[in-house]
């Protein structure tokens, strides 16, 4: 039995059996949106933290399955013990726990709530992008979550255990009460990042957000002409690069996202050493293109399989490269199978890791990718829409139902529509690929494409049939 065959078996063996199920549902119980086996892992990490009784059990506990859990998984549990400090890893193992304590253990693994919420503050925005999946304008919509409802809503998504929220749109920083409701996020211990055109960033903007933010995530699509002509407006290119820069400066963690089309394909390359040696973001990501919203208007120019598989080729080795500063990632989930294909140890779980989770788990990586790999709509994150409607992703305009109405997690736990996105095995293609539990196709793009979730996504070569099938054009 190959390595990678046995430390899945044995992560199945282990936290499938009765008595670990009874442990987890136990220590991941919680008690008016608190968690005592959060407090139990500050403890674990070394954290100065007093326990009661009932905390104290949990940490002993708590601390029985995770040196199980690294012994297995061959994670250094002196190293594990330090990223616990950090507050996002801390909240992510608990719900990656209360996650397996619920759904059982699953391939891909099904968190308690979602890990990550893109939320589109608003449909409103001072661009006007070919590609658009929220049909934003230069006006808000009229029925958006007033700023009490959406700091009811980051109550509510902090009980239920969600690590991050994503701020997005439309275009995030237009929404006056932006700051307050961020500000609020922040201190319910979120990790909190923006999702913007990077054009209204002035140097005091990016001091005001250093203090709300801890990520920031601005598009840049290519050089000038190319980036006006897709954005819609001329002079966009220059204000957006002014933002980028002005976040880097005041010391933010800054991404620069791409979406790929063939507007730009061939400027990837020189796009990303312009990021890297100019503009010194940290992050570079591409984004798959979805013919969703206005981008249903451009299907023409989306890549083909071929393209996108040289695409990711060179992303990849931009990522292992020692000489490359930046964390180069692509939210097309064939990303992984590039990596395993490669032979490399660095294996890509999914786009919202870093270079240094991937050294971490370095050589149980592959592993671990059976578990959260691959596309995470519906499974470990969700969109939400201004007015408070829930959808699997910002990508797919599928309601699941409003948050005015019903609980995130009743959604969450209860939707027939996520239960279709989890069941892989199912999938049309993808779900007959070896590689479906690391990858599975972009969701997003199988509906987009056939109106059909459980479809294919066409961007790949195994699924080269289906872009045949499809010759690019979408129900």
């Amino acid at each position: 039995m190959k390595e990678t065959e046995i430390v899945v078996e044995s992560v199945e063996r282990w936290l499938s059996n009765p008595l670990s199920r009874a442990m987890l549902k136990w220590v991941t119980k919680r008690s008016n949106g608190r968690s005592k086996l959060e407090r139990a892992l500050k403890k674990y990490a070394g954290m100065d933290i007093k326990l009661n009784l009932s905390e104290t059990i949990t940490y002993y506990i708590a601390s029985f399955i995770l040196n199980k859990s690294s012994s297995i998984l061959s994670i250094e549990k002196e190293r594990f013990k330090e990223a616990l400090k950090e507050n996002i890893v801390r909240r992510g193992i608990v719900n990656i726990l209360e996650g397996i304590a619920y759904y059982g253990v699953r391939r891909p693994q099904i968190t308690a709530a979602p890990f990550l919420i893109v939320w589109n503050l608003t449909r409103q925005c001072n661009l006007r992008c070919k590609h658009c999946y929220e049909n934003a304008t230069s006006t808000a919509g009229k029925d958006e979550l007033t700023t009490d409802e959406a700091k009811q809503a980051i109550d509510e998504f902090a009980n239920a255990g969600v690590v991050a929220v994503a701020f997005s749109g439309g275009e995030p920083l237009l929404r006056k009460d932006f700051f307050e409701i961020a500000n609020y996020a922040k201190q319910r211990e979120f990790y909190v990042s923006l999702a913007t055109n990077g054009t209204l960033i002035t140097k005091d903007v990016a001091r005001k957000l250093k203090r709300v933010v801890d990520y920031v995530e601005i598009s840049l699509d290519g050089f000038e002409e190319v980036h006006d002509r897709f954005r819609g407006v001329e002079g966009a290119w220059k204000r957006s690069v002014a933002g980028i820069k002005n976040c880097v400066n005041a010391g933010i963690d800054t991404c620069v996202a791409t979406t790929v089309t063939k507007y730009n394909l061939s400027s990837i390359p020189r796009l990303l050493e312009f990021v890297e040696k100019e503009l010194k973001a940290n992050r570079f990501i591409v984004f798959n293109y979805v013919p969703a919203g206005r981008g249903k208007g451009i299907v023409e120019h989306d890549i083909t399989p071929e393209e996108r598989e040289k695409l990711l080729a060179f992303l990849y080795s931009k990522l292992i490269s020692k000489s490359c500063m930046l964390d180069v990632f692509s939210t097309a989930p064939q990303y992984a199978v590039t990596a395993v294909r490669s032979g490399s140890e660095s294996i890509v779980a999914t786009h919202f890791t870093n270079k240094a989770a991937m050294d971490m788990l370095k050589g149980r990586a592959k592993a671990l990718a059976e578990f959260i790999g691959g596309c995470g709509a519906g499974r470990l994150y969700c969109g939400l829409e201004p007015n408070g409607d829930v959808e699997p992703c910002v990508f797919i305009p599928i309601k699941l139902g409003n948050i005015r109405e019903k609980s995130l997690v009743e959604i969450w736990h209860n939707s027939e529509i996520l239960d279709k996105i989890r069941k892989r095995e199912e999938f049309e293609g993808c779900g007959e690929c070896k590689y479906r539990y690391i990858c599975g196709g972009c969701r997003a793009r199988a509906y987009g494409y056939f109106n059909d979730l459980q479809a294919p996504d066409p961007g790949c070569t195994i699924n080269k049939k289906y872009w045949e099938k499809c010759k690019a054009q979408p129900t």
